[in-house]
């Protein structure tokens, strides 16, 4: 059989793979590996320090098409609902004031690839948080519950200030990095 016969062959092949599931299979496949190599911990902690830089680039895109020097808070919330829309989740706000930013996430933009790896969920934490910080001086970012853990949906709470609520909360803290506070 010559090459372009296979090739043909090849490309009409029933294979189910895509940029997205590959992507999202790449990204499980090393979060496995991390957790394997450094443990669970560590590679939540590797994969924070990605969410983290990912955040701070994907809050400059907002600031600049929104032409905003910082984000308000409820500039903030549909920042964070925009993004997860963009990248494949379904996330919408179920609780909004001064205090806190609840969401809830009926899709996950990892899809099954997700299951199991609770590690993936700190981009999620670490993109909320750093948006958060950096315009409001605060967050801390509790993962109530994740399609990850095998729950249907995702509820997210983002502390907007030190309370005795959010010191109670189970989660990561995020501050300001800015060189100016908001």
């Amino acid at each position: 059989m010559d090459a372009e016969r296979m090739a043909q062959r090849a490309a009409a092949a029933d294979i189910p793979l895509d940029p997205g599931l590959f992507m999202r299979t790449l990204i499980r496949e090393l979060a496995d590996v991390l957790g394997d190599v450094v443990g669970i911990e560590q590679a939540s902690g590797f994969i924070s320090i990605v969410g983290r830089n990912m955040g701070q680039d994907i809050d400059q895109s907002y600031r600049r098409a929104l032409n905003v020097p910082t984000l308000s808070r409820e500039q903030v919330a549909a920042a964070l609902v925009d993004l997860k829309r963009r990248i494949g989740g379904d996330f919408f706000i179920i609780e909004q004031s001064d205090d806190k930013i609840v969401l809830g996430n009926r899709a996950c933009p990892f899809k099954d690839k997700v299951i199991g790896q609770k590690a993936m969920c700190m981009m999620t934490s670490n993109i909320f948080g750093s948006i958060a910080a950096d315009n409001l001086g605060y967050a801390k970012v509790h993962l109530v519950e994740t399609i990850a853990e095998g729950r249907p949906q995702c509820r997210v709470a983002v502390y907007l200030r030190i309370s005795e609520e959010a010191d109670a909360a189970e989660g990561r803290e995020y501050f300001c990095t800015a060189a100016e506070s908001p």
